[in-house]
């Protein structure tokens, strides 16, 4: 009789187990859309610096919510800094992820997310660093490498480019500059140094006199236009300074040795639905006014992007979570089945795990 019934009970067991299905996993289909939508609330959410990829589930835990019809997700998932600023409000899926020759950025996110007919991002914690420059140089030994934000030369390329921006440029106003966000080194003929930076509108028109320019406060309107940029400039070996000989005339650019830039100028949200009907109806160069600001656009150098707004919270923007430089933490073998998941971004350095 007691055989009977541990075989009645290891039967019940069985088909207990079979019934309940098990908890998702990395390759759960739902579990990769959970992630793949919180990283991009996440994204709009954050205030400064620049748009995160998604490189790889590491590892998940659901919770069901019966009574309230919902379950709680709390994901690990490893992401990589793209090259597009957070100011963009680009999706990441359209962001190219840093490669080896960009001064690559890694690391992990912990995430909360709350999921039912919606993913509604709860909360967040990333730790993000710099690929060393050791690591880089053993697989591309002529890459560029990161240079320090506060050297004097890295300033003055990226008022170089910018200078060189406004005087290119087709906009109703100057620009200024806000932050130098990114800068790194290479040697080619000579030092080159590249520099990434975001510009704010500015209250002096293109007609403002020279002398005027330093004293050109940033606009202070909801209809302001930011900007990010990529400059460079190609510096003498042993002097950056390069003056024009006395009584030179013509572009400030002509003696000096090549400086390049490229900026994306990207609307406010506030003028987002204006600039949607404006689009339809004027494709081409058009003035806008908006209260006493005149604005002119698009030109060579720009590329006119319009913000999302889709994150499902009420809360201000950098409310939900942070997002820190720090060391790779030290991490526990992943709980959940099928976990970690693959990468989707490969550097060819091995060494890091990325």
């Amino acid at each position: 009789m007691s055989v009977y019934l541990l075989v009645l009970c290891l039967a019940l067991l069985q088909q207990e187990a079979i019934a309940r299905p098990d908890p998702p996993g990395c390759n759960s289909p739902e579990v990769v859309r959970v992630a793949e939508e919180a990283l991009g609330q996440i994204n709009q959410d954050r205030t400064n610096g620049y748009i995160l990829s998604l490189n790889r589930l590491y590892d998940v835990a659901h919770t069901p919510e019966k009574e309230k019809d919902r379950s709680l997700y709390e994901l690990t998932i490893d992401v990589m800094e793209t090259k597009c600023h957070i100011t963009s409000r680009k999706p990441w899926k359209q962001c190219e992820v840093r490669r080896i020759g960009d001064v690559p950025v890694y690391g992990e996110c912990e995430v909360s997310a709350y999921v039912d007919s919606q993913v509604k991002l709860q909360s967040y914690s990333c730790a993000l660093r710099e690929v060393p420059a050791t690591a880089v140089v053993d697989v591309c030994p002529d890459c560029p490498t990161a240079e320090n934000l506060n050297e004097p030369v890295i300033e003055e390329t990226a008022n170089l480019s910018l200078q060189r921006f406004n005087e290119e440029s087709r906009l109703a106003n100057y620009f200024t500059l806000e932050n130098i966000t990114r800068a790194s080194s290479q040697w080619v003929v000579g030092p080159s140094y590249f520099v990434e930076f975001t510009i704010v509108e500015t209250v002096c028109s293109m007609t403002t006199d020279a002398s005027e320019l330093s004293n050109c406060p940033p606009m202070d309107c909801q209809f302001a236009h930011r900007g990010f940029c990529l400059g460079s400039h190609e510096a003498q070996e042993d002097q950056f300074e390069i003056r024009l000989p006395v009584g030179m005339t013509g572009s400030s650019f002509q003696n000096r040795r090549p400086v390049e830039v490229k900026c994306e100028i990207y609307e406010p949200q506030a003028a987002a639905v204006e600039e949607r009907a404006h689009a339809r109806a004027d494709s081409g160069h058009a003035v806008r006014q908006h209260g006493n600001h005149t604005h002119l656009h698009p030109h060579e150098h720009t590329h006119s992007a319009t913000p999302s707004s889709d994150l499902a919270a009420s809360k201000p923007p950098g409310s939900l979570g942070t997002v820190a430089d720090r060391p790779a933490p030290r991490r526990s073998s992943p709980a959940a089945g099928s976990c970690p998941g693959p990468h989707r971004h490969n550097l060819g350095l091995d060494r890091l795990k990325l």
